[in-house]
């Protein structure tokens, strides 16, 4: 199985990377400018980044857009790449209501394919300014205690993302969700 990890400029990329490989998953990290003729893998993740998704940063994610259109395969979007992806679909993405450093106490609303195997409530770790504030066709999967949207899933297509980062070691049951991603790619 190979799933490319898409550089949105996240410190975490490597660590993205690196969790793929410990799965024992054939990986590699991209640029955002990759075209989508060049991408031929299982699954797809964008990573988070230092792009402001919610303020005015759209122009820097290359050809991410191409992605979600034309490619069918799995693509889960971490952090900013939540964002992007909920903003591509017609979300919007706004300065958070209460921004998030740190432990975050994750609370799952639907259990569905992220989440197999992972408690109602676990502990993950979050970094950032922006949130969704609305996902047309989309369902919300995960929420903050204080009512974030942390992680959602497409309707129709395989198509994910988190607020939260699961590649972290600080994120309870982040492999496990990684995994169940890895799944999803091998349907």
């Amino acid at each position: 199985m190979n799933v490319l990890v898409v550089d949105f400029g996240s410190q975490w990329t490597h660590r993205i990377w690196r969790r793929l490989r410990y799965l024992e998953c054939e990986t590699k990290i991209i640029p955002v400018t990759t075209p989508v003729e060049e991408i031929d893998a299982d699954g797809l993740i964008l990573s988070g980044g230092a792009v402001r998704i919610g303020s005015g940063g759209e122009e820097e994610v290359g050809y991410a857009h191409e992605y979600l259109d034309e490619l069918h395969i799995p693509i889960l979007g971490i952090c900013a790449g939540q964002q992007f992806i909920a903003l591509h679909f017609g979300g919007d993405v706004q300065p958070a209501r209460h921004t998030e450093y740190g432990r975050v106490e994750i609370i799952i609303k639907e259990t569905d394919d992220l989440f197999v195997g992972v408690p109602e409530r676990f502990v993950a770790w979050a970094s950032h300014n922006d949130e969704i504030i609305n996902c047309p066709g989309f369902d919300i999967l995960a929420v903050s205690k204080d009512d974030v949207n942390h992680a959602i899933k497409h309707r129709k297509k395989p198509i994910y993302g988190t607020l939260f980062h699961p590649e972290v070691e600080h994120t309870e049951y982040g492999e496990t969700i990684m995994k169940n991603f890895l799944e999803v790619c091998k349907q």
